[in-house]
């Protein structure tokens, strides 16, 4: 009749290699594919990254002539007055101007803006980074909480089980009537930490839903087929990987942005000419003339106009190295701490569920079998059961702990396998 842990072995094993029944059940990478189809931040991204397309293609070429036009020189007084054609002073002109914008400025201008494409394409990346990992970090934080409430249901189970078993003994005259009140108790308080798991499980309900919507996560695995102890993330500080991450190539770019702007400004120290073609019609009496003109501008004030513009671009560019240079060991000081933590709490996970959780079962079942021999007290029991659970439940908050920091570190960078779009 006192069977508190029967069964639990069998439904713990259930709760970590299988899902909960239900057709077409999604998959982490399935619901990671669904959160990037929903994004609209990528699709602002996108847009984006084509409005630089555009925009360098118009940066590399000239400007837009400029069409001249006026009339010179109309008398006011005198017979002649506003006439347009009896004075040999008064022409009606037309003309045309062009800026020649030097190639090698056109080409840099066509650079920096496909500079800001290339910073786009980072942020892109960093957006599908996020989505991943957090939609990784709310498939877990479900699937964890489901796995605690079964357990908690398992053991609730197990404690009514226990509450019929105090009532028989006690009407038998084999038990106390104390025994029962515990066991009544242990129910209620079972029954409040379930309601406080269903609450969880509920918020990480509605946390899988911001991303794969309502109707994906209600068709979302009940148990995470997750593998947190995939040894690839030790991979994640090697050279190649780190530096390709979203966030220092979004630093590069703008550390490439401002080397361009550097040598814009380096070329600004040659000026652009301007070249002018007009055409005057005088009176009938008088001969038409064309005009051809060139404007170059003087740069008298080069130390303090083009040199201090080259200086500020120059310091732009080093704090951008700067900034680039901090942020790499940054990023790498916080990997590095995820790392640890998640061999950590691998090796905590190893050795509870090898040494601890057997102690506790084995425990759990001596106490149960004194009491049923009637020398030993159902509070032994219970005591027993509650660390049992306590054992169980340490296992997978270090688990889940685990999880999300792999999450962290598996998704510093998007997953290649998933398409973004």
């Amino acid at each position: 009749m006192f069977f508190f842990f029967r069964g639990l072995g069998a439904a713990a094993l259930a709760l970590m290699v299988a899902a909960h029944a239900g057709a077409q059940q999604l998959t982490l990478p399935e619901a990671q594919q669904i959160a990037l189809s929903r994004s609209q931040s990528l699709a602002a991204h996108d847009a984006a990254a084509e409005a630089t397309r555009e925009m360098a293609v118009t940066a590399a070429q000239l400007p837009d002539p400029v069409l001249r036009a006026g009339v010179d020189n109309v008398p006011l007084s005198g017979p002649e007055r506003f006439s347009l054609s009896r004075d040999f002073m008064t022409m009606r002109r037309i003309g045309v101007m062009q800026e020649l914008t030097r190639s090698d400025k056109r080409k840099l201008r066509a650079e920096r803006v496909l500079r800001e494409g290339a910073r786009i394409q980072a942020e892109r990346l960093m957006s599908v980074a996020d989505i991943q990992r957090e939609t990784a970090l709310a498939w877990i934080e479900r699937g964890y909480t489901d796995q605690t409430l079964d357990l908690l249901r398992a053991q609730l189970d197990e404690a009514q089980l226990q509450v019929q078993g105090a009532e028989v003994a006690f009407r038998a005259g084999r038990g106390n009537q104390a025994d029962v009140f515990t066991a009544r108790a242990a129910i209620v308080d079972l029954q409040d930490t379930v309601r406080r798991a269903e609450r969880l499980r509920q918020n990480a309900n509605v946390s899988l839903a911001r991303w794969i919507g309502p109707e994906a996560a209600a068709r979302a695995a009940a148990t995470p087929v997750l593998d947190w102890r995939d040894a690839v993330v030790e991979q994640v500080l090697s050279a190649q990987r780190w530096r390709g991450q979203p966030r220092l190539r979004l630093l590069d770019a703008q550390v490439q942005a401002a080397e361009i702007e550097v040598r814009q400004a380096q070329a600004n120290t040659r000026a652009d000419w301007s070249v002018e073609l007009m055409y005057s019609q005088r009176g009938s009496r008088y001969s038409d003339m064309v005009s051809v003109g060139v404007s170059i501008p003087l740069q008298l004030d080069r130390a303090n106009r083009q040199n201090r513009e080259i200086a500020a671009k120059q310091a732009l560019l080093r704090q951008a190295e700067a900034a680039y240079e901090e942020a790499l060991r940054a990023e790498e000081a916080v990997a590095r701490q995820w790392l640890n933590e998640w061999t950590n709490g691998r090796l905590r996970v190893e050795r509870l569920t090898i040494d601890l959780l057997p102690q506790t079962r084995n425990r759990t079942e001596a106490a149960l079998a004194t009491y049923r021999a009637g020398r030993g007290s159902l509070e032994a029991v219970l005591g027993a059961r509650r660390d049992e659970l306590d054992a169980r439940m340490q296992i997978l908050s270090l688990e889940a702990e685990a999880s999300r920091v792999w999450a962290q570190l598996r998704y510093l960078a998007p997953d290649p396998t998933l398409a973004s779009r």
